[in-house]
C-alpha cells in the first residue's frame, strides 16, 4: 500500500509541474507579445515622425517615395492598406499614406490606379491585355498635365497593387527579365511565356525560330503562337517567306521612336 501511495504522490507532483510549465509558457508568450507590440508602436511613432518631417519629399520625389515605401515594408507596414487599428475611435480607416501625409499621396496612388485601368482598357485591343510596365508608365506620363508629379515604374506597380480587390483581373507578371501588367483573367502557360520571352530579343518570333532555339516540334510551336495570336498578344506579319509573329509593344515602341520596320 505504501508503494501505491508514493506512486500517486509522484503522479500528482508531475501534474503540478506540467501545469506550472504551461503557466510559465503562457506568461512568457504574453510578455513577448506585449514587448513586440510595444516595439511596433515605437516603430510606428518614429515612422510617423519621419513621414511628417519629410512629407513634401515623399509627395514630390518619386525616388524618396519608393524608399519610404520600402522602409514601411521592412517593418511589415503596407502604406496603401486600409487600417482601422489604433484609430482612437474616430474617422475610420484610411490608408497609412492618408493618416500620415494627408490625402494627397493616398489620392496620387488611387488616381494613378484609375489611369492604369484606363490605359489597360484602351490598349487591350492592341496587346490582348498584356502591357509592359515601362510602356504603361510612358503612356500615363503622356496624359498628365504639366507640373504633375513624376510617375515611376515603382509607382505603377504600387498602383496596380491597390487593384487587388478587383480580383485576378489586374496583376503583375514577369516574362524573362521584363515585367508586364496583365488586365485579363487569363494565366499564361509555360509555352506561351517562352514565346513572349523569345519575342523580346528581336521583337518577333517565327515557328522555325522556336523549333530551332527551343527544340520544339512544329505542332507545339504553331499551337503556342496561334494561341497568343488569338488573344491579341502577338500580331502576324504575312509578307515574308515565313509568317513572323510580332510583339505589339515592340511595334508600338519602334513606331513612337520613328524607327518603324515599315510595310
Amino acid at each position: 500500500m505504501s508503494r501505491k501511495g508514493v506512486g500517486l504522490a509522484a503522479f500528482d507532483r508531475s501534474r503540478l509541474t506540467s501545469a506550472q510549465f504551461a503557466s510559465h509558457g503562457n506568461s512568457l508568450r504574453s510578455t513577448n507579445a506585449q514587448a513586440l507590440e510595444t516595439q511596433l508602436a515605437v516603430f510606428r511613432s518614429l515612422l510617423q515622425q519621419f513621414a511628417q518631417t519629410h512629407a513634401r519629399d515623399i509627395r514630390s520625389n518619386p525616388s524618396f517615395r519608393a524608399q519610404f515605401a520600402r522602409m514601411c515594408a521592412a517593418i511589415g507596414v503596407d502604406p496603401l492598406a486600409s487600417s482601422n487599428n489604433n484609430s482612437g475611435g474616430g474617422g475610420g480607416g484610411g490608408s497609412i499614406w492618408a493618416q500620415l501625409l494627408g490625402r494627397s499621396v493616398n489620392d496620387f496612388y488611387f488616381e494613378l490606379a484609375v489611369r492604369v485601368v484606363e490605359v489597360c482598357g484602351a490598349t487591350r485591343g492592341e496587346n490582348g491585355g498584356l502591357i509592359g510596365v515601362r510602356e504603361l508608365r510612358d503612356r500615363v506620363m503622356k496624359g498628365r498635365m504639366e507640373g504633375a508629379p513624376e510617375v515611376t515604374e515603382d509607382d505603377v506597380l504600387r498602383a496596380v497593387a491597390t487593384l487587388k480587390p478587383l480580383g485576378s483581373s489586374y496583376s503583375v507578371i514577369k516574362v524573362g527579365n521584363k515585367s508586364y501588367i496583365r488586365s485579363v483573367p487569363k494565366e499564361l502557360n509555360t509555352d506561351q511565356s517562352a514565346v513572349l520571352e523569345a519575342a523580346q530579343v528581336l521583337g518577333y518570333v517565327s515557328v522555325s525560330m522556336l523549333m530551332v532555339n527551343l527544340r520544339w516540334t512544329r505542332a507545339r510551336a504553331q499551337t503556342a503562337v496561334e494561341d497568343l495570336l488569338g488573344e491579341g498578344m502577338l500580331w502576324v506579319d504575312k509578307q515574308g517567306p515565313e509568317f513572323e509573329y510580332w510583339s505589339p509593344g515592340f511595334i508600338i515602341m519602334e513606331s513612337s521612336d520613328g524607327t518603324g520596320t515599315g510595310g
